[in-house]
């Protein structure tokens, strides 16, 4: 049965406050409860319709809680949730090694819920598992974020921290996107590097410019004044990964 302590915890994970103090996060929605079952974060609770829990393994150690549309939909920020939803623990980053021969993305100052989690999920379909984040990107465990991701943040690592102290100390090619660059199709990326992602409306930080080693630029051919954040980070993807893994 589901009590109102429940009822009433679920909902303050809404709340980045809360989340920060019970060090725990909804996922809601069945694909994305699914794939959180299968990545290695621990689940401490599963609520779910009776045709959504005969599909759980019976090896779920989990609380599980039998519950209606109705009352998913009452719990759910979002009303297309109508077969599940889980609590999880969080994950303690201290920090996240980028090697030379991999690619990672930085973000600056992403603001927006929803373009983070389609950054996480455009990272997680190129192949890029690790995003080193400014303190003020939006929050992983945002549910905004979560459902934006379409089960992608089971699978990408993130860590915040403060990006002048992390770039100071990197030694991989370091490429940043700019209105004014080399062009993102001619530019040879290499085998690695860390690829940095600005602000939606301000770019790249005026105190980060000065580590970025290679300036790209996604040339226009409209008028358009300038392209999402999330679009932009799938056009570079896009030629980074084409690029190290064409034969």
């Amino acid at each position: 049965m589901l009590s109102k302590a429940k009822i009433k915890f679920i909902k303050s994970l809404q709340v980045k406050k809360y989340r920060k103090q019970e060090q725990c996060f909804v996922v809601q929605g069945a694909k994305s409860v699914q794939e959180l079952l299968t990545s290695g974060f621990e689940v401490t609770m599963i609520l779910g319709t009776t045709d959504f829990l005969r599909q759980l393994s019976p090896n779920v150690k989990a609380e599980i809680i039998e519950v209606s549309e109705k009352e998913l939909s009452d719990l759910s920020e979002f009303q297309t949730n109508d077969s599940a939803l889980a609590v999880a623990r969080m994950k303690v980053k201290e920090g996240i090694l980028v090697t030379a021969d991999e690619f990672a993305l930085v973000l600056d100052d992403i603001r927006d819920p929803g373009n983070l989690g389609t950054i996480i999920r455009t990272a997680d379909w190129f192949g890029i598992n690790k995003i080193i984040a400014s303190e003020e990107t939006a929050d992983f465990y945002n549910p905004k974020v979560i459902s934006a991701t379409m089960g992608s943040f089971a699978r990408i690592e993130i860590y915040y921290t403060n990006l002048a102290e992390y770039l100071v100390n990197t030694t991989l090619p370091v490429y940043g996107a700019f209105l004014h660059g080399k062009d993102v199709h001619d530019t040879d990326f290499g085998s690695g590097g860390l690829i940095v992602i600005g602000n939606e409306s301000r770019g790249i930080s005026e105190s980060l410019e000065k580590f970025i080693t290679d300036k790209i630029t996604i040339p226009r051919y409209g008028k358009a004044e300038s392209l999402n954040a999330a679009i932009a980070t799938a056009v570079i993807c896009d030629n980074v990964v084409r690029r190290k893994f064409k034969v």
